[in-house]
Parts: C-alpha cells; structure tokens; sequence
C-alpha cells in the first residue's frame, strides 16, 4: 500500500472525527438522539455546528480526493513519492481546514479549501 492510499484513508476517518466533535462538544447528545442524528446535528450552534458543517464539507471533499489518487495511480506517469507527497499535503491541508472552521477562521478557512482543491487538481496534472 502506497502512503497515498493511506492518506485516502486518513481521508475516510476525518468526517467522523468531525462528527464527534460536534456530538461530544454539544454536550446534549446521548444515544437516545443517535436515533435520528441528523435533527439533532442540524439544531447545533457555535463550535459543534461549524463541527458538523466540516463534517459535511470533508464527505463532499473526499470523494475527488479518492478518485483523483486512484486514477494518477492507475495512468502511473507520476512518480510514486510524488502522488505521496501530494497527498500528505492534501490531508494536512484538510486538517488545517477543520481547525479553521473549528476555530471560525473563515477567511482563512476558505483559502486552505482552495490549496486543497489546488492539490486534488495536481494529481491530475502530474499524471500528464
């Protein structure tokens, strides 16, 4: 297993990290909401709700992450240190992405989603 394909991993787990945060940092949440998460995550605020609202946007973001490295793997133009490379910068920009919205840095929270946008395009790029 290439350090890329563990990063999509990585990738997989940081939406459930998010959702934790906003169910514990609520501290209303018990299993008896587990029942419909969704109606309780929606009526959050403040920390738990930019939490959830990571949640979202990581599940939105991990899918043209994931294609993106299968498919730089798959045309094999790249070197493999590259695509590494490339996808450990993705998830350290995805994680510095969920302290922004944690912290609601929005200004800087939006540029760090453009850098990883930037390095999901570059798996395509340097698979030319």
């Amino acid at each position: 297993m290439t350090v890329a394909f563990w990063c999509v991993l990585i990738a997989l787990f940081l939406p459930i990290v998010c959702t934790s945060i906003a169910k514990v940092g609520s501290g209303r949440f018990n299993l008896r909401q587990n029942h419909d998460p969704r109606a309780f995550l929606d009526k959050l605020e403040g920390l738990p709700r930019r939490a959830h609202a990571a949640q979202l946007n990581s599940f939105e973001a991990f899918p043209a992450f994931a294609a993106a490295v299968i498919i730089a793997d798959i045309v094999g133009n790249a070197e493999q240190v590259t695509q590494d490379v490339l996808a450990v910068l993705y998830i350290t920009s995805r994680l510095l992405y969920i302290i922004c919205y944690l912290a609601d840095w929005a200004a800087l929270r939006s540029l760090v989603w453009f850098v990883g946008l930037g390095l999901i395009a570059s798996f395509f790029f340097v698979s030319i």
